[in-house]
């Protein structure tokens, strides 16, 4: 029978720590609101003593999710910090105070400079304290990875007897690997269910050796029953162990792991994308699961086996994260089944295998003269296959040309397209450049679309830049994205955007 895991998620307090990371009021309740669509077991809200402003968010938090989802907070073991986090988190229908002490030489000596003795003490009397307050309490071991097992069991042992209900086991500094992070928990938990049963571990991982995910898993295997995680890995220095990578870990892997959760998985996209948008870090694009190639492929090899079976090279399906289906990246290493794919779906006739094997080798020469080939660079390596067969396409849109002003009072956008043989101008205005562009481009299209995701990034020391859009055709609810590559940030917003609204005609029209 597979165990439930509990699954704290700690971007409102560790993930904030990081510098640029922090949120106002506002955008935390958002962010805890999309934490409770998410379906966490647990959000710590912050660290209500550190300031007013972050009591206040607490409290917010509490009371915006607070009657569907546990909530906790940080105190270190001194009566101020619990009587803060009690102040702040009481009025939810689930609130546990979680208090933290280290119990390593190097925290002992260096950061305390008293005994060992006395730090054991000081934890005890905090969680007897906070038993007078609430009836669960969490108690952290701060640097259990590196602590003297023996003295580290002996504060354990303390603070379960002095009512601690969840013992937290962090690797606060990323130290640990996964078999020895293994061991400990294996250790801890077959002492600590011999004491109490009732007692929950829980483990809390960093990311300084990239080991914050596995020894994550590593616990979970040897008997955690709870985890600490954030969003994207946020958290000091290099994260903590990231939230969708252990979730999607025990959904792929549930055999192994016989573990689950309450995740909502489709979910975990959206999730990151707004944390990212509320604070300004974006996620590698390699990054698992989130990042923007995490589904994408670009490889031959891959590509034309996952166009066989996607169970080839996909061991979960992007709609399981929330993201969209697969994404063939065509570059200099597609083969042949990939750029007959690509040019099928925008409505070429690939049934002249002559003809479509001058087009393949044209393609290559292009890709090697480009990162990456789009839909509207393929537009015009095959214009003259297009003019020949124009009944056997489906309507798709040309950027011929384009103008934008900026101003600091009218923002404005011209565009000339083609439609169908049919030149069609556009002008619009806008809060700004790429808003006017892309008004302009919508009051041609005569489709109902919202835009939902727009960035521009520029590609390693080079002056090319990528556009990425997401685009939701609002009848549908349906979202199509497109990628466009230029060294002109304007043309490549404006590509991306009709590469997008031509996925979208593509699809509307083979429907």
């Amino acid at each position: 029978m597979n165990r439930n895991i509990i699954v704290l998620d700690t971007t409102l307090r560790d993930g904030e720590q990081v510098p640029g990371a922090k949120m106002n009021r506002a955008q935390k309740i958002e962010f805890a609101e999309q934490l409770k669509r998410l379906r966490v077991d647990i959000i710590e809200a912050g660290f209500p003593a550190s300031s007013e402003g972050d009591f206040q968010a607490v409290q917010d938090i509490v009371r915006s999710v607070g009657d569907s989802v546990s909530v906790t907070a940080l105190a270190r073991a001194v009566r101020s910090d619990i009587d803060a986090v009690y102040d702040s988190i009481r009025a939810a229908q689930d609130p546990f105070i979680h208090i933290v002490l280290g119990t390593s030489n190097v925290h002992v000596e260096k950061k305390f400079n008293r005994s060992k003795e006395s730090i054991l003490q000081m934890g005890v009397d905090a969680v007897a304290y906070a038993k007078t307050l609430l009836p669960r309490v969490q108690y952290s071991t701060e640097d259990a990875s590196r602590s003297e097992f023996e003295y580290l069991w002996q504060t354990i042992e303390a603070v379960v007897k002095a009512g601690a209900t969840i013992i937290n086991v962090p690797d606060t500094v990323g130290f640990a690997e996964p078999e020895e992070f293994g061991e400990l928990i294996y250790k801890i938990n077959d002492r600590l269910k011999n004491i109490n049963g009732n007692v929950i571990l829980s483990v809390h991982c960093h990311n300084d050796l990239g080991l914050a995910t596995a020894n994550t898993l590593s616990a979970i295997k040897n008997g955690a029953e709870k985890i600490e995680c954030t969003i994207n890995g946020l958290g000091e220095r290099a994260g903590n162990a990231s939230l969708e990578e252990v979730v999607m870990a025990l959904k792929v892997r549930e055999s192994l792991y016989k573990s689950t959760t309450n995740i909502e998985t489709k979910e975990l996209l959206r999730t990151s994308r707004l944390l990212s948008y509320l604070t300004g870090l974006e996620v590698q694009v390699n990054k698992a699961i989130t990042g923007e190639n995490a589904f994408a492929h670009s490889s031959g090899i891959h590509q034309d086996g996952l166009l066989k079976d996607k169970n080839v090279y996909e061991i979960m399906s992007p709609e399981q994260v929330g993201a969209e289906s697969m994404e063939l990246i065509l570059t200099a290493r597609s083969g042949r089944h990939a750029f007959r794919h690509a040019i099928e779906k925008m409505g070429f006739d690939t049934s002249d295998e002559t003809k479509l094997e001058q087009c393949f080798e044209e393609f290559l020469a292009l890709a090697d003269l480009k990162k990456e080939v789009y839909d509207h660079d393929l537009f015009y390596l095959l214009r003259k296959q297009r003019e020949e067969s124009a009944d056997s396409i489906s309507p798709m849109l040309e950027l011929l040309s384009f103008q934008v002003v900026t101003n600091d009072l009218y923002p404005t956008a011209t565009v000339l397209l083609e439609y169908n043989g049919e030149k069609l101008k556009g002008f619009a205005a806008g809060d700004g450049p790429i808003d006017a562009l892309y008004s302009a481009i919508k009051s041609l299209i005569h489709l109902d679309v919202s835009l939902t995701q727009y960035k521009i990034n520029s590609l390693s020391r080079g002056k090319e830049a990528i556009g990425r859009v997401n685009i939701r055709l609002n009848h549908q609810g349906k979202t199509y994205s497109g990628r466009a590559m230029d060294t002109d940030i304007i043309n490549a917003s404006a590509q991306a955007f009709l590469n997008g609204i031509n996925a979208i005609l593509l699809d509307t029209s083979n429907g």
